[in-house]
């Protein structure tokens, strides 16, 4: 987390940077040396989806020769762009799997060399599951892919998630008990863009005081101990989680007698 302002990479300057990695990958490596990067995370929502705006970086599963790194150092430095903008550190993290690119889909070949894949929608959801950042976009991000999907006709079901869940890290078990109730609930609520809206809101205040925090306890927060902090920082807030406010919701359509069912106000 850095209060410093951040690069923004958008659905436009994406395709921009990825087309001019391939050309420095072919001048480099020659033509008979193909790679392939597997966008995942905020780079695959934003090629794929258009209820985000940016990304700050690029996480990419990649697969090619040597020259890729140097070709990619050497477009981040003709366009000014920070130090890692194009990644695979996210192989370090729980939300990896060595199945991503068994599910991933085309998207775009650049220079007839480089191929460009983005994760499957459910096991998209599947990733983010699996991280179940609170700070982050995870959770928005999960139910922003659930609202375009039932707009488009192409609903993901509960049953998709799971087994995208077991495809890529073995069982449901395998989900932080917080994603597994998270996904639960917004799947029997079913309304996908209205709790999207209160899930960014939410997802901005923890990282509000994720930074003041830091600002306060310079060196306490790690990748080990960022989502406890997170957890604790949220639960402080007068905001109620997400959850809180799902059981709420279900507590009360519970209550109504069955000729009742849900007005208009708890939808």
């Amino acid at each position: 987390m850095s209060s410093e302002k951040q690069f923004e990479f958008t659905k436009e300057n994406i395709d921009l940077y990825l087309k001019e990695v391939a050309k420095e990958y072919r001048k480099q490596a020659g033509k008979k040396m193909p790679a392939e990067l597997v966008l995942i995370g905020g780079a695959s929502v934003l090629i794929n989806y258009g209820f985000r705006n940016m990304t700050t970086d690029i996480d990419a599963l990649i697969q090619a020769a040597s020259a890729m790194k140097e070709a990619i150092n050497h477009v981040g430095d003709r366009y000014g762009l920070p130090s890692g903008w194009l990644n695979a550190d996210f192989t370090n993290t729980d939300s990896y799997s060595e199945k991503l690119s068994q599910f991933s889909v085309y998207y775009k070949t650049y220079a007839n060399i480089v191929t460009i894949r983005t994760v499957a929608a459910e096991y998209l959801v599947a990733m983010k599951l699996r991280s179940g950042r609170e700070y982050k976009s995870d959770l928005s991000d999960i139910l922003g892919v659930l609202a375009e999907h039932e707009k488009r006709g192409t609903s993901i079901t509960m049953e998709q998630i799971r087994k995208a869940v077991t495809d890529l890290y073995g069982g449901w078990e395998s989900l932080p008990e917080s994603s597994q109730a998270f996904i639960e609930n917004v799947m029997e609520d079913g309304h996908f863009e209205a709790l999207y809206e209160q899930t960014t809101n939410g997802e901005k205040e923890v990282g509000a005081l994720l930074v003041q925090f830091e600002q306060n306890y310079p060196s306490v927060v790690t990748g080990k101990n960022v989502n406890e902090i997170a957890g604790n920082l949220q639960k402080k807030t007068d905001r109620a989680s997400i959850l809180a406010k799902l059981r709420e919701r279900k507590t009360k359509v519970e209550e109504k007698t069955p000729k009742q069912g849900r007005d208009d106000s708890e939808r």
